[in-house]
């Protein structure tokens, strides 16, 4: 398989990721959709450890794999053999970019540090490190984890019902989040890097993805000096702005300003409300919250959620179901927005993943390779880079690639 031509506001740019897992491959999963030629080098042996997942597997295939990896193209290197080390830097020589999640001080010790050895043969090379806590301070060796940076950054003190355990969230907040910080950074640099010929470092991590999560809830901290706790689905500023129970499921309602709260009250059928001391005012329904959420549940429960879904719409509130995951996917708008595309592969057959959710008028984002078999793409790779079949064959025999 050729490399594809992509005609993505990104086309033109050459990554290799060395990272693995979620937040880097996420990151370079929307390099790619935007037009970057991504090129996953995968450690042997094994290769990315999300290849190792057992459940979900779609005839014998990490589905978690697949759905971060499409549209790239893979090798797989041993970095632990001279010729392995040899093949990624004369790679290096040709890239824009690299991207790596491993701890500080990891590639320096294979020869294949940014300072000494990379920026060298490259001076134009963005090299991009998601870490656990970012390159420096006192935590810059340590390694880090989606929960552990939610823990670490806040998140799961203010996850949850009030007076409840600590929570994490139901996705994985600091490692998507930490990837798409790793794009807009790379992107950013690359800007740099077209007008000046320079490379730099781009440093992020799941601390501070996890962190820049926060910013309503650090406003509160800044300006009171406590720390706010969880408030479940209810915003921690504006009510009613939370999820409702209806006769048949969840409505989420934002009255996030006087003049949808009003609206509210004429839809429930209460338009003394607007009035009452209790909610007349932000701050009275704020501080009369668990009451407020009482009185309106109990007339929402009398109808079904499509009823209170149109009654919304048609009053201007702005309103939405809480869908189950298949629901979302499977919604018409979801659809309409290609926010679900189909993907043929090798082994896996049919497979389904998720859109890109950046949209160009002039440069469209094309997604049209299912995430690679594990060095699926060695030989073409290797060829790319100068090397003759003979030479190659040498490399297979010796284990510095598969």
């Amino acid at each position: 398989m050729t490399k594809s031509k992509h005609t993505g506001p990104l086309s033109g740019m050459r990554v290799l990721e060395l990272a693995q897992i979620m937040a880097g491959p996420t990151c370079g999963m929307m390099l790619a959709d935007m037009g970057a030629d991504v090129i996953k080098v995968e450690k042997l042996p094994g290769g990315d450890d999300s290849r190792g997942y057992k459940e979900p597997r779609v005839n014998g295939v990490s589905a978690p794999f697949m759905i971060l990896n499409r549209n790239k193209r893979g090798i797989a290197l041993n970095l632990k053999t001279e010729q392995g080390r040899e093949i990624l830097l004369r790679m290096v020589e040709k890239a824009d970019v690299l991207t790596e999640n491993y701890r500080r001080g990891t590639l320096e010790k294979l020869g294949l540090g940014y300072d000494e050895v990379l920026s060298r043969i490259n001076p134009g090379l963005i090299y991009c490190a998601v870490s656990g806590y970012g390159r420096d301070g006192p935590y810059g060796d340590k390694g880090g984890f989606d929960l552990i940076a939610q823990g670490f950054s806040g998140i799961m003190s203010i996850t949850g019902e009030p007076g409840g355990p600590p929570v994490k969230t139901g996705n994985s907040i600091a490692d998507t989040n930490a990837g798409i910080l790793a794009a807009l950074g790379i992107a950013a640099a690359y800007a740099h890097k077209l007008r000046t010929g320079e490379g730099q470092v781009v440093d992020t991590s799941l601390m501070e993805a996890a962190m820049q999560q926060t910013y309503w809830h650090a406003a509160m901290f800044f300006a009171t000096g406590e720390s706010p706790g969880p408030t479940g689905s209810a915003h921690l500023l504006a009510a009613p702005y939370q999820a409702f129970r209806t006769l048949d499921g969840w409505i989420n309602i934002g009255g996030a300003n006087q003049a949808n709260w009003e609206r509210i009250a004429e839809v429930l059928g209460h338009p003394e409300w607007r009035d009452d001391p209790r909610f007349s005012t932000n701050t009275a329904r704020m501080e009369n919250l668990a009451t407020l959420t009482v009185e309106m549940e109990a007339v929402l429960s009398q109808h079904d959620q499509s009823h209170w879904l149109e009654a919304f719409d048609r009053a201007g509130v702005p309103v939405g179901p809480v869908h189950t995951i298949g629901q979302a996917l499977t919604h018409p708008q979801a659809l309409a927005r290609n926010m679900v595309l189909e993907l043929d592969h090798p082994q896996a057959g049919k497979t389904r993943a998720l859109g890109c959710p950046i949209h160009f008028s002039r440069t469209p984002t094309q997604i049209t390779r299912p995430a690679p078999m594990l060095g699926e793409h060695t030989r073409e790779l290797l060829r790319e880079y100068g090397y003759g079949d003979a030479e190659i064959d040498a490399l297979f025999k010796a284990g510095a690639v598969e």
